[in-house]
């Protein structure tokens, strides 16, 4: 093995333990994250495929249908392009994670002051997984607003439209 050269300053393990310790908040953090981008995934390939389907069901329907189709797929494009972006932001703040703990290495290994580093690193990382989860949610808006616009083409008029019997 070679040596370090003279002027690299050198780290003993009992020196590397508490990095170790502090690494290990942000690699929690990208297994959590981890796990969001997998959701968001899956909700993407799903957003993706029902367009799809929307779009060859539009070739086969009256003009009349096709609007209310139309409208779908465009909800659709919308969620999609919001899960998009909540992949995007989420997948920055693992990246910005990840970078947080070369820091930290690299600032207990060359006895480094980097606090100021560090702390905007996390605070970046925090910043873009509260955009990740505000798309998402917003996602999750588009999605219930598509079932609604759904739902009231296939069963007609909601039911506290219908007249009473004694205005008949």
């Amino acid at each position: 093995m070679g040596s370090l050269p003279q002027d690299m300053p050198s780290t003993s393990v009992s020196e590397l333990i508490p990095v170790l310790q502090v690494a290990i908040g942000p690699v929690i953090l990208i297994s959590g994250v981890g796990l969001l981008l997998l959701s968001l995934t899956n909700r993407f390939g799903r957003a993706v495929d029902r367009s799809r389907q929307l779009a060859k069901e539009m070739r086969e329907k009256p003009e009349a249908d096709q609007k209310l189709l139309a409208r779908q797929v465009e909800t659709l494009f919308q969620r999609a392009a919001l899960i998009r972006l909540a992949i995007i932001l989420a997948t920055l703040s693992v990246l910005l994670a990840a970078l947080m703990i070369i820091v930290l290495f690299l600032t207990a290994l060359m006895k480094l002051e980097a606090d100021v580093c560090i702390s905007l690193l996390f605070i970046c990382c925090l910043v873009s997984l509260i955009a990740s989860l505000a798309a998402f949610l917003r996602d999750i808006h588009l999605s219930l607003v598509a079932l609604k616009m759904e739902l009231g083409h296939r069963s007609g008029p909601a039911p506290h439209a219908k007249s009473s019997p004694k205005t008949q």
